[in-house]
């Protein structure tokens, strides 16, 4: 549903929506998938909210709006190929940066061959996108593309792995949060009376998440959508931080890496797809382009600036702390470091400033899919209200699996491998099927498998992680 909003609002002849989707795609410099999706969906706020805007169609219905399959796309496009750059490498530096060095320490050195192999292939997977827009013009949206590759069949498909990719990030952002707090307040004894058998890192994180629950009941996204900027800051003072450690030899560089664990390998490939999965916003990306011509320019430029940017912190990281390197970078540097403690206090606050935007996309389905006979004040309780209970549950579920390397592996092998290479090379192969060489399918057909391959793999062990560990902390 939020996907043909999100398709008809783009195609509308609005100045002030045009404005908001480039202000959009500037603030979608981001660390998790879901938010820069949100932002995306709000399009033009007063066409969202029903509300008078300077749009042509300000006295329509936003229902029978998206019911009109024929409207023309005027959406001006303005992205210049360094501003598109440096859009693609803000949305690719992600939540996956803080488990490179945990990933390369316990994959081996020679893992970061697959570190740069994903990175490439999910390189090419994007320029796959890209052409599968040219075949397609009217396509605007990864779901779109899917609806054209598979039908209504397809589009379902493509809505549900963003979906499930949403809440699951929110739950690693959930247990990042937990995770730093409990460096930030070491020491700090909580107990409440009532339930006594909480422990003070779930009293903190409840505190947090309750603190953000109130922006869940917010109308007008767009007043908080600059804190999303956040998000690039905090993965600046995460390098500064890492680098600053190891030129000024705060720790001693002097852990050997080992060759390769081969049999952590499916594990860490769900950590190292997370970190490149920004594939559902680049048709977006594609079509804000002045010049599409240069989007296999903008793809190659950006994923080898993250490649680079994330094999150097990988083995910085891995170098410094050893064996002893967290699943969070920012858990293993030396908490008396004043740069240790704002990087620990971004990595805190950037969770509680996520929830409602990346929860726009689901809180735009529901307000439209209910009864034109409600209230606009009831719609705003009722999105309010499920948002407040969806956050919850949530809550409940980095509390009872806070296992911040076992979740984002999960994420990474469920769902980006099927985001970033299966549905990116199985579209393409569907659309250009006429037109494909032999090679061409030979090596697209490939990829797709490669990508089942590991996304299956990954997804069994990161799961048979969890189930571990949970057995473990239940027993003890």
């Amino acid at each position: 549903m939020w996907n043909q909003i999100q398709k008809s609002i783009g195609k509308l002849p609005c100045p002030e929506a045009d404005s908001l989707h480039r202000q959009s795609i500037q603030v979608e410099t981001e660390t998790v998938h879901g938010e820069k999706l949100a932002l995306q969906c709000m399009g033009c706020d007063a066409c969202v909210e029903n509300k008078g805007c300077m749009c042509d169609h300000s006295t329509q219905d936003l229902k029978s709006v998206v019911n009109e399959a024929d409207v023309e796309d005027h959406t001006e496009a303005n992205s210049s190929f360094a501003h598109s750059v440096i859009n693609m490498i803000g949305m690719l530096i992600g939540l996956g940066q803080l488990s490179a060095p945990y990933a390369l320490e316990n994959g081996g050195w020679a893992s970061a061959l697959l570190l740069v192999g994903i990175g490439v292939i999910c390189a090419y997977t994007s320029l796959l996108l890209g052409k599968c827009l040219e075949k397609s013009p009217r396509s605007r949206s990864y779901a779109d593309i899917g609806q054209h590759a598979f039908g209504s069949r397809g589009r379902v498909l493509a809505s549900t792995f963003i979906d499930v990719e949403i809440f699951m990030t929110l739950v690693s952002y959930t247990i990042s949060l937990h995770d730093n707090l409990i460096t930030v307040f070491a020491g700090t004894q909580l107990r409440l009376l009532i339930w006594t058998k909480l422990y003070t890192s779930q009293l903190l994180t409840m505190i947090g998440v309750l603190i953000a629950l109130p922006s869940m009941w917010l109308t007008d996204l767009s007043s908080i959508s600059f804190l999303s900027s956040g998000g690039i800051l905090m993965s600046i003072i995460i390098f500064t931080s890492v680098a600053y450690i190891a030129i000024f030899q705060v720790v001693k560089a002097n852990h050997s890496i080992p060759v390769l664990h081969l049999h952590k390998i499916p594990a860490i490939s769900g950590l190292y797809i997370f970190s490149y999965a920004g594939h559902i916003v680049f048709p977006n990306l594609y079509k804000s382009m002045n010049d599409p011509s240069k989007f296999t320019k903008v793809s190659i430029v950006s994923f080898a600036s993250v490649i680079a940017l994330y094999t150097s912190l990988a083995f910085t990281g891995a170098k410094l702390f050893g064996p002893e390197v967290s699943s969070q970078i920012t858990l293993s540097m030396p908490r008396h470091l004043i740069i240790t403690k704002i990087a620990l206090w971004a990595t805190v606050i950037t969770p509680m400033t996520k929830y409602a935007l990346m929860f726009a996309p689901f809180s735009v389905q529901i307000e439209h899919s209910l009864p034109d006979s409600f209230s606009s004040r009831t719609k705003t309780i009722i999105r309010g209200a499920v948002g407040s209970f969806l956050l919850l549950i949530i809550l409940a579920i980095a509390l009872s699996v806070p296992y911040f390397e076992h979740v984002l592996s999960l994420t990474g092998s469920l769902v980006s491998f099927s985001i970033s290479i299966v549905f990116p090379c199985a579209s393409y192969i569907k659309i250009s099927s006429a037109q494909l060489s032999k090679l061409s399918l030979i090596l697209n057909a490939t990829l797709l498998a490669f990508g089942l391959l590991l996304g299956v793999a990954g997804t069994i062990s990161s799961s048979k992680s969890i189930f571990t560990s949970l057995k473990r902390d239940h027993s003890a």
